[in-house]
């Protein structure tokens, strides 16, 4: 009768540590997600403030856009976007899981693209894609 009872606690100690684990990955995740959307709002307003200013979206890369918003343009203005934005060695904008964002221009827009917790941009018809893709 001990033995089974042993059996059957460390069942329920396995079981409650699974969902434990469930939770807190469901929560950082959340939270990883809520600090993107945030950072991309910020970008989309920070873009929009440039291209009032200068008269259009910047060009180039993650990186060349970075220096656009802190002044490298024809009119040397600065935009400031939200709060301290996270950028990597090469002076990109990186999302929560460290990996650069990419951003596209078009006249009436701006599409940020992250790659996700799995780090790799995927294309629509993976499985497992997990990118986030936002348009203003």
């Amino acid at each position: 009768m001990k033995k089974i009872l042993v059996v059957i606690g460390l069942i329920a100690v396995l079981v409650a540590g699974g969902y434990g684990y469930n939770v807190w990955k469901s929560w950082t995740v959340n939270a990883s997600t809520r600090q993107l959307n945030e950072d991309i709002e910020n970008l989309f307003a920070g873009l929009q403030k440039y291209k009032e200013h200068v008269g259009s979206y910047p060009v180039g890369s993650n990186a060349d856009v970075v220096k656009a918003l802190k002044g490298a343009n024809p009119k040397n203005v600065i935009v400031l976007v939200g709060r301290k934005t996270e950028l990597n060695e090469k002076g990109e904008y990186i999302d929560p899981w460290k990996t650069p964002l990419r951003i596209y221009f078009s006249d009436s827009g701006v599409l940020v693209r992250s790659a996700g917790q799995n780090r790799r941009f995927d294309d629509s018809t993976a499985l497992e894609s997990d990118d986030y893709i936002r348009s203003n």
